[in-house]
């Protein structure tokens, strides 16, 4: 069996041979396509022992993935970004696997993401397809994603990526997503995808009816939905009128039933219920109880890298928000116990508020 890595790179000399170092061993051969570079990216490829082909760049990523993987004579292919770092994998467990199943599938690895947000960097994990069978290929434009109607099924890879920490490719992004919204208007993922970007770009209420079409569009089984329901809810709860609450309280009684399982759903429920209290609290006291079962529950459904989602709803960041609402709610020892839950796992802002309640005792 032959496995070859295979990607398409442009300006990645920060991180190229951290990403090539990390999965050399795991691969026969190594090819990369440069789109253009302006630094020594190409340069790094070589030295690091890759195959370097030189692509124009038709402003479609699927065509240039697709000119990569013609370049494979691989069995698999495996497809990686340049600042993606394979977590250490065993050859032989690998073709274990890949061999354990017939038919055209695809390989799913489970990608830890880095990403800034107002308590400093946290982790959120995504589940990819990027172990391909010969002879598959790419489609779309911008946020390409293999053509076919093939299952996909998780694998023992895992991998980093920090480029969220180092660069907002929203910007770039946004021309190719509204044209392929406008080329697609019926396609729930390019609609997802465009409200995705003007959310991360701070552009909340330009976001929202694309969030509206995403939901109304997408199918209940398509793999990017829940996390599209999450994100469209934390958008509403950052606009916080009555009317957005109104919205997401309609949501999250329909989704209940189909992602209640889910850490990241029952963690954004949390918020909203908080968010209900206070918007009047004369009006919506008897909703005050659901924002300690919302907590409770994560915790109860514990972290589920699997399932994608936000690193924490399952374990300190649920852990903390129970402490902060026994905080506030003049419940100390309780506080206390779940403080030091989080901080047991080096939760900055639990250790922080542990000191504190520890000190008014």
């Amino acid at each position: 069996m032959k496995i070859n890595l295979v990607m398409i790179v442009k300006n990645e000399e920060r991180s190229l041979k951290k990403c090539l170092e990390a999965a050399a061993g795991l691969v026969d051969e190594m090819i990369v396509v440069d789109t253009g570079s302006s630094d020594r990216t190409k340069e790094i490829a070589g030295e690091m022992g890759a195959r370097v082909f030189d692509f124009q760049w038709v402003n479609d990523f699927s065509a240039a993935r697709n000119f990569a993987l013609d370049q494979s004579d691989g069995d698999w292919n495996l497809v990686l970004d340049g600042d993606e770092y394979l977590k250490p994998a065993h050859r032989g467990k690998l073709e274990r696997m890949l061999s354990g199943r017939k038919g055209m599938w695809l390989g799913c690895i489970t990608r830890y993401d880095s990403f800034r947000d107002e308590e400093g960097i946290s982790v959120s994990t995504a589940v990819l397809p990027r172990l391909l069978p010969k002879g598959v290929r790419y489609e779309g434009t911008i946020h390409e994603q293999p053509a076919g109607d093939y299952p996909s099924y998780g694998t023992s890879l895992e991998a980093d990526h920090d480029g969220y920490l180092y660069e907002d490719k929203g910007e770039r992004n946004l021309p190719y997503l509204e044209q392929a919204v406008r080329d697609h208007p019926e396609d729930g993922y390019y609609r997802f995808q465009l409200a995705y970007t003007l959310r991360n770009l701070k552009r909340q209420e330009e976001s929202l009816p694309y969030f509206r079409d995403f939901y109304r569009l997408a199918g209940k089984g398509e793999g990017y939905r829940a996390g599209g329901v999450v994100l469209y809810l934390y958008t509403l709860l950052d606009m916080g009128t009555a009317g957005h609450l109104d919205e997401a309280a309609g949501i999250i009684e329909k989704e209940e039933p189909v992602l209640g399982g889910w850490p990241d759903f029952s963690f954004v429920c949390g918020l909203f219920y908080m968010k209900r209290v206070l918007s009047d609290v004369r009006r919506y006291i008897g909703l005050l109880p659901n924002i300690e079962k919302c907590y409770l529950k994560c915790l109860r459904l514990g972290e589920q890298p699997m399932a994608g989602g936000v690193v924490g709803t399952g374990s300190f960041k649920a852990a903390y928000n129970l402490g902060a609402w026994y905080e506030v709610s003049g419940q100390t020892s309780l506080a206390e116990k779940y403080y030091r839950i989080a901080a047991k796992e080096g939760y900055g802002p639990a250790v922080m508020r542990l000191k504190e309640v520890v000190k008014e005792k």
